[in-house]
Order: structure tokens, then sequence, then C-alpha cells
């Protein structure tokens, strides 16, 4: 007779393993039939777990789910979730390496914009799911002179993000959740890159295309650079006029002599 009693830890890690690698000879063997096979007893956790994890990912990606069908998303979902297992039971922050695994998908190597919607959502989730702090006060800035605006580094809002695209992402993202089919045919999908502003407003989220002028001021913004080094990255921009239209819109949270979290996806070229 096995005396040996598994710690929790024990049970925990050939739950995970049953759950999300199939593996339930160890789990199995700590359950009691009760009338019900233990492994009949695990399939079930392991299909409501699949199943959360499905859905968490559609409401992630709606964009996405509609491009490449339901089938095709759940199919994917359930090959990224062994790929990729949750390491957090916040499942608002599961899905992050989901546009990477899609791009290794032969099955979208004809469609590669599905790709970039996959970027631009997940941008738009994490803005959504961003804490809620004020916004820096521009007002607090107006006693600075010029040679400490010009050494001044911002933080950039939680709730803003910057990201870069080789197809119009964010044409496509709304064309397609409003169905409308219209400006779908409209999209020339062999333009050149976009460059957004992804943030989060009191409508929901909104979006705003940069020139390639203020990406590169932007960039330097939110990684932390002064103000004075930022808009020397683009002398041919109005980039005195891009900054104020930042901190009207909100877009940083408070000032600092290097910027708490970078929120930028350059995507595959800068």
């Amino acid at each position: 007779m096995n005396m040996h009693t598994p710690s929790l830890a024990d049970l925990q890690q050939a739950m995970r393993r049953s759950l999300l690698e199939g593996a339930s000879e160890s789990a199995a063997a700590t359950v009691l039939a009760d009338g019900l096979d233990p492994q009949a007893r695990l399939n079930i956790y392991r299909n409501t777990a699949e199943g959360v994890l499905v859905d968490a990912l559609r409401l992630a990606f709606p964009a996405v789910q509609r491009l490449v069908g339901g089938d095709f998303f759940e199919g994917a979902v359930r090959l990224f979730m062994h790929a990729s297992p949750p390491h957090s039971a916040w499942l608002d922050d599961y899905g992050a390496q989901f546009p990477s695994f899609l791009a290794r998908m032969p099955q979208l190597s004809s469609v590669r914009y599905v790709v970039d919607v996959a970027r631009f959502e997940w941008q738009v989730n994490g803005v959504l799911h961003a804490p809620d702090i004020a916004p820096l006060d521009p007002v607090r800035l107006a006693r600075l002179d010029e040679g400490a605006l010009g050494l001044l580094r911002l933080s950039p809002h939680p709730a803003t993000r910057l990201l870069r695209c080789d197809a119009p992402a964010d044409a496509i993202w709304r064309a397609v959740l409003q169905q409308d089919d219209a400006a779908l045919r409209a999209i020339d999908l062999a333009d050149k890159p976009v460059h957004l502003l992804v943030q989060r407003v009191d409508e929901g989220v909104d979006t705003l295309r940069l020139s390639a002028g203020e990406w590169r001021i932007s960039k330097a913004l939110f990684a932390g650079e002064g103000l004075g080094a930022a808009l020397t990255r683009a002398p041919e921009a109005d980039g005195l006029a891009l900054i104020g239209a930042y901190l009207a819109r909100g877009c940083f949270a408070r000032t600092s002599q290097i910027a708490s979290r970078i929120r930028i996806d350059q995507g595959s070229s800068t």
C-alpha cells in the first residue's frame, strides 16, 4: 500500500499538468472515483479551463476572431494555451504573446495584416485595463523656465500606448467591429506603415495617427528622454504642438527623471 501523501504543492502541480498539458496520471491517482472515473472528472475540469481561456482571448481579440473565423480562432487559441499557459489568475493580462504566436502560424502567412490587428487589439486591451490614475496637470509645468523644460522627462500615462504597424490595423479593426463592408473595401493594405497613439478615453478607446517625425518624438518621450532631446529627433515636425496636444489629451501621468514604464510596440521595424 502506498502511504505517500502528496503535498498541496504536488497536488497543484499535478492538476496544472492535467489541465494544461493533458498529463493526468499523477492527478488521477489522487481523485476519488465516487461513481465517476477520475479521468472523466479531470476532463470536466480541463474542458472548463480551456473554455475559460478561449473566452478570455475572444474578449481580447474580437476583430481577429471575425477576420479568421470562429473555428480557426478557437483552434489557434487552444494551440496557444498549451504553448503559453497563463502564469497568473488575472486573465485580463493573458494573451500578450498571442500576436507573436499568430505570426508563426503558416496558415496566416498570406494575411499578415491579421497579426497587426492582433497587436493593435492587445494594446487596446492594455489601455482598457490600465490603472485609472490622474493625468499630469499642464499647469504644473507653467513655472518651469526654458532650460528646465528642455531637461524635463515625462512618464507616459498607463492608459496610453504607442504602436507601429505595417498594415492599417486601426482602420481594419474599426471596420471589422462596425461591420462596415464599404470601409473594409476602401482599405489599401499596401499603404505605408501607420504609427499610432492608442489611448483610453471616456468614450472607450481613441487612436491618433502620427507622422514619421511625430513618431520619432513620441518614441523618445515615452522612453523617458528629456523634452529637448526628444524634439531633436525630428526637427522638421512641430514637436511643441505635439507635446501640447499630448498634455491636453492626458497622455502623461507625472514628471520624473526616468520614465517608469515604456509603452512602445514598434513592430517589425522602426
